[in-house]
């Protein structure tokens, strides 16, 4: 009985769904969204209040359709990624990560989620925002190092994801160029037994959050990321982090109708 009811409240799921789905529009360009240099990274965490749960599962189904909506209708311009944090951290139980060239376009689709029946209950965790860049080697790098930081990380899913928020102390900042390079290259050196396991990308943060950098994290073997962890406390340039988590959120990669599927529960 159990078995069917289940299989009754995918069905239901998915056939609202589709019938929530707004008119198909063109899909941004996601690669190069999530490659080229210069766009803005937004990291929104939000918790579900008390009464989502005290609804139907019919009405919270209902109110689902309508992220689904909300979601597809500003995939025309943003690249917009939603992680399962709920059940890994206190912090929060969903995570948006979406990709623009223009910050006001993400404002736009934030808006639009939270003035809608399924955003009416959430309650944000927090927001970071970043900008993508050029990588920018560290000055005397040698050639071999540059060479291993472009190898690829192994191909297949990497189901979790860890996102980090750190801030630079004002001593580190007033170090000459010479010395935050040497300690640049001891922290990029640290990183490189994890470079095929531990998928990584960088935002810049700072003047457009009060943060320094957000660094994002994939993997499918979190052993190793907590070794990479490990290692980069150990070099001299952890020593200048402010603040380095402060929340750390740890969760998994859901696409938009697991996550769905996960809520009507």
């Amino acid at each position: 009985m159990k078995s069917f009811i289940s299989t009754l409240v995918r069905v239901v799921v998915l056939v609202c769904v589709v019938l929530a789905i707004v008119p198909a529009v063109g899909a941004a360009d996601r690669d190069k969204l999530l490659s080229e240099p210069g766009v803005y990274g937004t990291f929104a965490s939000y918790s579900l209040d008390e009464a989502w749960g005290k609804q139907d599962q019919a009405v919270r189904i209902a109110q689902l359709t309508v992220l689904k909506g909300v979601v597809e209708q500003h995939r025309e311009k943003l690249a917009i990624d939603l992680y399962l944090l709920r059940g890994l951290s206190d912090h929060a139980d969903l995570l948006f990560r979406i990709h623009a060239t223009e910050l006001r376009e993400t404002q736009q689709f934030l808006l639009d989620l939270q003035g809608s029946l399924f955003g009416k209950h959430l309650k944000t965790a927090g927001v970071m925002h970043g900008l993508t860049k050029k990588p920018n080697y560290v000055p005397g790098m040698p050639e071999n190092l540059k060479t291993e930081l472009k190898i690829p990380s192994e191909p297949g899913p990497k189901p979790y994801v860890i996102v980090i928020p750190i801030r630079k102390n004002a001593d580190w900042w007033g170090l000459d160029q010479d010395k935050r390079a040497a300690m640049m290259q001891e922290h990029t050196e640290a990183t490189v037994p994890y470079l095929k396991t531990v998928k990584r990308k960088l935002y810049h943060s700072s003047g457009l959050d009060d943060l320094d950098f957000i660094t994002y994290f994939e993997t499918s073997k979190l052993e190793d990321f907590h070794s990479l962890v490990l290692a980069l406390e150990k070099v001299k340039e952890f020593q200048y982090n402010r603040r380095f988590g402060h929340p750390t959120l740890l969760g998994t990669v859901r696409s938009l109708d697991e996550i769905i599927e996960v809520l009507a529960q």
